[in-house]
């Protein structure tokens, strides 16, 4: 099977992913713990820490790193334009839906996500590996895309639009203001909680829910295909796992980076409790 292209679904089952282990064209990224590499992880993966996916800096610490960083990125990891990069973590997908938006982001389009990570891969006794695999020379140059993230400023200006949904995928006491994360608690005007690990079953190798339990659990609360959606957490780790369901699901939807770091700590934005 040629994994160039696009050729894999964008969910990928861990039965569906092991055949193609030997693949050329197939780039495996983890973003475990690093533990949790170092004892075991997919064969031919490369490591990526999480916080190397962030700009990692106070007021805004999720926002996109710097072009020097994304540049050693794409190095560490030897990426070119014809390979299919497949992503997992071992806590849900949080990480690794941050990651396909990093990828996304800097323009690179072909990704899937490996439904349960690590977790189910390894409950399902599959093949892992202690090696640390070398990167071929990387040729792709990104191209900063504009359309997988919404500013501060541009996001203040879109609270209380028709077609907006902002997904908030923090805890209910974030949401609420009762626990207290920022200078200035609670959340962003019409913004809809509906916290990350709502989406994953517990009982099943911490894989997704079903994509149409899914769409109609969102549907309920305003979410769905007929809104501009954004979403945000904190410092959009969590919210990784909502902008890669929103992607499965085909909604528009993008990341407000920033999170509620950048927005609950500025003096002017609005808020609800």
């Amino acid at each position: 099977m040629d994994t160039a292209k696009g050729k894999l679904p964008f969910i990928i089952e861990p039965a569906e992913l092991q055949p193609l282990l030997d693949q050329q064209g197939l780039l495996i990224l983890d973003l475990c713990r690093p533990e949790n590499y170092q004892a075991g992880h997919l064969p031919g993966a490369f490591y990526i820490p999480p916080g190397a996916t962030q700009y990692g800096r106070p007021p805004a610490p999720g926002l996109l790193p710097q072009e020097q960083q994304l540049n050693a990125l794409i190095q560490h990891i030897g990426l070119t334009p014809d390979d299919h990069v497949v992503v997992y973590d071992d806590e849900g997908g949080g990480w690794a839906g941050r990651m396909i938006w990093l990828l996304n982001t800097i323009g690179f389009r072909n990704c899937s996500y490996l439904n349960g990570g690590l977790v189910a891969w390894r409950e399902e006794g599959r093949p892992v590996a202690q090696d640390t695999p070398q990167a071929k020379s990387a040729t792709f140059t990104m191209t900063l895309d504009p359309s997988t993230t919404v500013e501060l400023s541009e996001l203040v200006d879109l609270v209380g639009s028709d077609d907006l949904a902002v997904w908030d995928a923090r805890s209910p006491m974030e949401y609420t203001g009762q626990r207290q994360t920022a200078l200035r608690n609670g959340h962003i005007p019409g913004a809809v909680n509906y916290e990350w690990t709502r989406a994953m079953d517990p009982a099943n190798g911490l894989r997704l829910k079903g994509m149409e339990t899914l769409r109609q659990e969102l549907n309920e609360i305003g979410i769905n295909e007929d809104k501009k959606i954004v979403t945000h957490c904190q410092s959009h780790h969590r919210s990784g796992l909502a902008y890669l369901i929103g992607k499965a699901l085909g909604f528009n939807i993008r990341a407000y980076a920033g999170s509620w770091s950048e927005w609950g700590n500025h003096p002017d934005t609005p808020i609800e409790t």
